[in-house]
C-alpha cells in the first residue's frame, strides 16, 4: 500500500493559490517566518510522520492499553515516537515561543497537523491535550503556575488532559459535583471523580498535568458555580522539582471501539489523600477558560475527522488503481484481462465523491484556521473583528460537519476496498474505527447544532451570519465572471438564497414559543450549512483553477478543481435543496409522538 496519508499538492493549492496565506508572513506577528522555512517544517512533518509515527499505527491499536493497580501502561512502540515528537517540538506548534512553542500560524499548522493525525491520530493526540492544558496555564495562571508548568507541558516533558465530564454530569456541566476547598495558602483541595478523561494516566511522561472543572462551597448553581484548577499527578514543588504522589488516580480504563491506544480514564481525586490543586483564572468563572479551550479543540476535532477521511481516501484511490476485477464495462470478450476497479463507473463515484468532501474539507479547515490568524493579526481591528466573528460562527459547523462526512468517506473508503477493508489486512478498518469519535466528544454534533443555531447565528444582530454570506457570495461572483463556472456560480447563488430564507424562518421559530420544534431542525440546519460550505469552498478552487488550467504539467490537477466542484454542485447541492425544504416545513412529529410511541 502507498504511503501517502496528505496530498502535498492540493495542501500546497489551499495555502499559496487559495488563500494566498503567504501574505501571512507580511504581518509584524509572523514576518519572522518564510515561505521557504514553513515548507520544510511541512516536508519535515511528512518524513516524521511516514518514518516514526505510521509503523506503530497498527501495532499499537493491537497492543492498547493495560491498567494495572492505577498504572496504565501504553503501547510499547509508542515510547521512540512520542520521545521524538516531543524532540522534534512538534507540541506546541502555534504557541508563544517564550514558553517552548514554535510560534507557527495556525493556517501552516493545519498541514503538519494532516500528516500527523493521519499517520498516528492516537499518538498525536498525547501531544495535543498537553498543548490543550498549556494553554489554559497560559491565559489563566498565575505567574507562579506559568513559570512552574508552562514550558514542560509545552514542550511534552509533561502530559496533559482535561476533566469535565462526571457520570451524573456528561454534556450538562452545570451539574458537576467535584468539589474544591481553600488550604489557606493559595492552594485548594479537591475531590470528586471524572470519567472519560482522555490519556488520565499513562506512563509516557513523568508527570500529568490536570485542568479540572470544580465547584468551591457556596458557589452559585448551574455553570455560574464553576471554576476551573490545575491539579498534576505529581505534586510540584516551587523550585521545580517534584513533591509527592498527589492522589489523582485512574480507578478504570473504557474498552472502546477505536482509539486502542489511547487510555480514557475514569479518575477519583483525594479518595485517599489531599489531590491539591492551583486556582486558574477567578473563582466561578471556570466555563470561560474551559471554553476558550474547547473552541481550540474543537476545530482540532474537525481536523482530525478530516485528515482519517484523506488518508482513508488516498488508501482506496492507491487501492483502486492496483485491485483487477471484471471487464471494461461493454466489453462481451470473455478472454480480456481483467481491469482495475478504478475504471469502473460506480467505483469512480464512490471516489469523486470522497474527493469531493476531502477537498472541500480541507479548504474549509485551512480557511478556519486562517481566520484565526487573521483574528489575531489584521491591520484594522474592524478586519479582525470581521475575522473573530467568522470563527465563532464557524467553529461549530467545522466540528460537526467535518466529523460526519469525514467518517462518512471512511465507509466509502472501506467500501472500495469491498471485502478486505472489514478485515485488518488494511488501514481503512482501524481509521473508520478511530473516526468515529470525533462526531461524540468535545461537544457531541447535537449540541455544536444548538450552539449555531442558539447563539451564533444571532451573533452582533446577525452580523456575523450576513459577514459569512457575504463571504460566500464574493466567491460566487468571482466564479460567474468565468463562463465555465457561471452555471455552477448560479446554482450556488440560488441555493444562498433559499439558505437565507431558512434561517431567517427557523431564527423566528427559535426566539417565538416554537423553539422546541426550532431546535427539531438545528442539525439539519447545520448539515445544510456545511453543505453550502462544501460547495463555496469548491467553488472558489474552481475559481483559481480555470485561468491555470492551460499549465501543460499541471492541466489535471486543474481540471480536476473544475470538475470536483462541478460534481458536488450539480449532485450535491440538489439534495441540500431538499434538506432545506423539509426544513422549512418545519414539521413537529418528532415532538408530537408519545414517548412509548418509541419502544416496541
Amino acid at each position: 500500500m502507498t504511503q501517502t496519508i496528505a496530498d502535498r499538492r492540493d495542501i500546497d493549492f489551499v495555502l499559496y493559490e487559495q488563500l494566498n496565506a503567504e501574505r501571512l508572513l507580511k504581518t509584524e506577528k509572523y514576518e519572522g517566518f518564510n515561505r521557504k522555512t514553513l515548507d520544510m517544517v511541512v516536508t519535515e512533518a511528512r518524513n516524521f510522520a511516514l518514518k516514526e509515527f505510521l509503523p506503530t499505527y497498527a501495532e499499537g491499536d493491537r497492543e492498547g492499553v493495560r491498567l494495572e493497580n492505577g498504572a496504565v501502561t501504553v503501547p510499547q512502540c509508542y515510547k521512540r515516537a512520542h520521545k521524538l515528537y516531543c524532540e522534534g517540538e512538534w507540541l506546541a506548534l502555534t504557541q508563544k515561543p517564550e514558553y517552548g512553542g514554535q510560534g507557527l500560524p495556525h493556517t501552516f499548522a493545519q498541514a503538519v497537523f494532516e500528516y500527523l493525525i493521519g499517520s498516528n491520530y492516537t499518538l498525536t493526540m498525547y501531544g495535543i491535550l498537553a498543548c490543550g492544558s498549556g494553554k489554559l496555564i497560559e491565559l489563566y495562571g498565575s505567574e507562579k503556575v506559568k513559570n512552574l508548568f508552562l514550558k514542560n507541558v509545552y514542550t511534552g516533558v509533561w502530559g496533559g488532559t482535561m476533566l469535565l465530564t462526571e457520570p451524573q454530569a456528561g454534556s450538562d456541566l452545570g451539574s458537576i459535583t467535584t468539589e474544591a476547598i481553600p488550604n489557606g495558602d493559595g492552594t485548594y483541595s479537591l475531590k470528586g471523580s471524572k470519567i472519560f478523561i482522555s490519556n488520565g494516566e499513562q506512563n509516557l511522561t513523568e508527570n500529568i498535568i490536570h485542568p479540572v472543572l470544580a465547584r468551591l462551597k457556596g458557589a452559585p448553581a448551574g455553570t455560574r458555580g464553576i471554576s476551573l484548577f490545575l491539579v498534576p499527578k505529581i505534586w510540584v514543588n516551587d523550585d521545580g522539582s517534584l513533591g509527592e504522589f498527589n492522589h489523582i488516580t485512574c480507578t478504570g480504563v473504557e474498552e472502546k471501539m477505536g482509539l486502542h491506544g489511547s487510555p480514557t480514564c475514569s479518575m477519583a481525586l483525594g479518595e485517599k489523600g489531599m489531590c491539591r490543586g492551583y486556582l486558574l483564572g477567578e473563582e466561578n468563572k471556570g466555563m470561560a477558560g474551559m471554553f476558550q479551550m474547547m473552541n481550540d479543540v474543537r476545530l482540532e476535532v474537525g481536523t482530525q475527522a478530516f485528515a482519517h477521511a484523506s488518508a482513508a481516501y488516498l488508501y482506496a484511490v492507491d487501492y483502486a488503481r492496483q485491485r483487477l476485477q471484471g471487464r471494461k464495462l461493454g466489453d462481451a470478450d470473455l478472454a480480456s484481462p481483467q481491469v482495475p476497479i478504478i475504471g469502473h463507473p460506480d467505483v469512480r463515484r464512490m471516489l469523486m465523491s470522497m474527493k469531493a468532501y476531502v477537498d472541500g474539507m480541507r479548504s474549509f479547515t485551512y480557511y478556519t484556521a486562517y481566520c484565526i490568524d487573521m483574528a489575531g493579526c489584521a491591520s484594522s481591528e474592524e478586519d479582525r473583528q470581521r475575522f473573530k466573528g467568522l470563527v465563532e460562527i464557524l467553529t461549530p459547523v467545522v466540528k460537526a460537519y467535518c466529523s460526519e462526512r469525514g467518517f462518512d468517506v471512511c465507509v466509502q473508503a472501506m467500501q472500495v476496498f469491498g471485502g478486505y477493508g472489514y478485515t485488518r489486512d488494511y488501514p481503512v478498518e482501524q481509521i473508520l474505527r478511530d473516526c468515529k469519535i470525533c462526531s461524540i466528544y468535545e461537544g457531541s454534533n447535537g449540541i455544536q447544532a444548538m450552539d449555531f443555531l442558539g447563539r451564533k447565528l444571532g451573533m452582533d444582530k446577525g452580523r456575523v451570519f450576513m459577514a459569512l454570506i457575504a463571504e460566500m457570495e464574493k466567491t460566487v461572483a468571482e466564479a460567474a465572471a468565468h463562463e465555465e463556472l457561471a452555471p455552477l456560480a448560479d446554482r450556488l447563488s440560488a441555493a444562498l438564497t433559499s439558505f437565507k430564507e431558512t434561517v431567517a424562518l427557523i431564527g423566528r421559530l427559535a426566539s417565538s414559543q416554537d423553539f422546541n420544534t426550532a431546535f427539531l431542525y438545528a442539525h439539519p440546519l447545520m448539515e445544510v450549512t456545511g453543505d453550502l460550505a462544501m460547495a463555496w469552498m469548491l467553488l472558489w478552487r474552481a475559481s483559481v483553477a480555470v485561468p491555470r488550467k492551460d499549465d501543460k504539467k499541471q492541466a489535471a490537477f486543474y481540471t480536476g478543481q473544475i470538475k470536483t466542484a462541478e460534481y458536488f454542485i450539480l449532485t450535491a447541492l440538489p439534495v441540500t435543496l431538499g434538506k432545506m425544504e423539509g426544513i422549512r416545513h418545519a414539521g413537529d412529529a418528532a415532538l408530537g409522538i408519545g414517548e412509548e410511541a418509541f419502544s416496541s
